[in-house]
């Protein structure tokens, strides 16, 4: 297995206490969550159980009488892992949990038991009263007992967060381990590639990423003997790509509004720095009540966008952040009837441009490797760009409490960056402007990240300090 070494460790250290567990993996869709547990467990269940998709896939839209089919599906597990046929549909959650009760107490043996429920958040469905049944189960059941380790999984992170990890009910601090799965890092990406034999250099690694994030699923879509602009266009633009539909699946699979959300997104997508609520308000023409507000924090919660504060402002922005969504809104939606798109495209002038952009925001989800190039892994930092009126801006700005602040400028070239006499004024003026704001209370340096390196001349010197995409690279 790629990565996940850190994953293994934890559920294995959970798995040795002597005492009962309630695990919770969860992540984005098709981060990988299901076959972490599944490798890791290897299978060995006293029972498992799947949800079944509120969405369906053929229509897009959301399914009826789902309390009637996630009950069923239920009873069909139990019955797969030995219930009585004898044993009838259970009518409600109290009853089906009542009955995979006695089917656990007949086939307990004394040893670790493990239960597993993937995608348990879809079971949550309305006037189900799911919730108050699988508290129930968790601590009069589960939780009495300490040779069982009951492991869930969710896509639908919000409510993983709200309904089970920061509980305020019957289920609060009854978590006892839980997991985010992050999507790959550059250096995760590169082993996938290798395992499978896909030998793509880190330039192309790098195009991969911006376009698919480090999300296995996406990545192992890759195919060998084709370019990278071939395989995005047989994943994406091509008459039977795989991730034709996925842009859809990834907010239905998530969220009970999944088209209120998918509006806040694409809204998000027109302008790079993000909008304050007020101008998001304004630029979707949203409501501004507390749907908005819950909303805004779903997508937090699911890693989608992130809320930050600009250096020198005091009123936050919220910025799309997922590789996949930004890529798709940008290049793939009003383009998918071209099979060739991206081949034919890769190299326009546009899209150059938009990749420089787009390679801001993955250094953003390599902050950690950043900082280790720096050498300041043990120093707190607190990261943001500046946007600089009218229509300048400094990518990243790390404000670091040993006194320095790192003005981080990034490029994404096919070859050595070189700084001009006009870019080398540009940078000095901002350097001046930062410094005059911060005084003598911090030292102001300046930060190249770019591809390959710096070419060297008279204006070289304006960057204190280089990071190459093969520092990204790093563990």
């Amino acid at each position: 297995m790629i990565g996940r070494k850190s994953e293994f460790e934890k559920l294995q250290s959970a798995m040795d206490k002597d005492r009962a567990q309630l695990i919770a993996v969860y992540g984005r869709r098709r981060v990988g969550k299901t076959f972490l547990v599944n490798e890791f467990f290897e299978g060995k269940f006293i029972f498992k159980h799947t949800a079944v998709s509120l969405v369906d896939d053929a229509t897009r839209k959301r399914k009826k009488n789902m309390l009637k089919l996630q009950l069923q599906e239920f009873y069909y597990s139990m019955r797969t892992y030995g219930l009585d046929s004898s044993e009838h549909v259970p009518a409600s959650w109290q009853e089906a949990f009542y009955m995979l009760e006695r089917l656990l107490e007949k086939k307990d043996d004394g040893r670790r038991q493990v239960i597993f429920i993937d995608e348990l958040p879809w079971m949550d469905t309305p006037k189900s009263n799911f919730m108050p049944a699988f508290e129930h189960f968790c601590n009069d059941w589960c939780l009495a007992r300490k040779n069982f380790k009951t492991v869930v999984c969710g896509s639908a992170t919000s409510w993983i967060l709200d309904k089970l990890i920061n509980n305020k009910g019957g289920l609060y601090g009854r978590v006892t381990l839980p997991i985010y799965l992050s999507p790959f890092t550059l250096y995760e990406c590169r082993e996938f590639f290798k395992a499978d034999g896909l030998h793509f250099d880190e330039f192309d690694i790098c195009q991969a990423y911006i376009a698919f994030g480090g999300i296995p699923f996406y990545l192992d879509q890759f195919r060998k003997g084709l370019s990278l602009a071939q395989n995005i266009d047989a994943i994406l633009y091509d008459t039977r790509a795989p991730l034709k539909e996925e842009f859809d699946r990834l907010f239905t699979s998530q969220f009970s509004s999944p088209e209120e959300l998918q509006r806040i997104v694409t809204t998000l997508a027109t302008k790079r720095i993000g909008f304050t609520r007020d101008e998001l308000i304004k630029r979707g023409k949203f409501s501004s009540g507390g749907s908005l507000t819950e909303n805004l924090s779903a997508l937090q919660k699911s890693r989608l966008i992130m809320e930050y504060i600009p250096f020198g402002e005091s009123v936050a922005r919220y910025k799309l952040t997922d590789p996949f969504c930004i890529f798709y809104l940008s290049h793939v939606r009003g383009n998918s009837d071209n099979p060739a798109y991206w081949q034919t495209h890769e190299k326009s002038p546009s899209v150059i441009s938009w990749m420089g952009f787009a390679f801001e925001d993955l250094c953003w989800t390599h902050i950690r490797q950043i900082k280790h190039a720096l050498g300041i892994d043990g120093v707190i930092t607190k990261e943001s760009p500046w946007n600089i009126p009218p229509d300048s801006k400094i990518d990243l700005m790390i404000n670091r409490d040993d006194r320095f602040i790192c003005l981080c400028e990034m490029k994404f070239t096919r070859g050595d960056f070189e700084v001009t006499k006009s870019y080398s004024k540009t940078l000095l003026e901002r350097m001046e402007r930062v410094q005059e704001i911060v005084g003598n209370r911090k030292t102001v340096m300046s930060v190249l990240i770019t591809t390959y390196g710096l070419k060297r001349n008279e204006y070289a010197s304006r960057f204190d300090r280089i990071v190459t995409m093969e520092d990204l690279f790093q563990k």
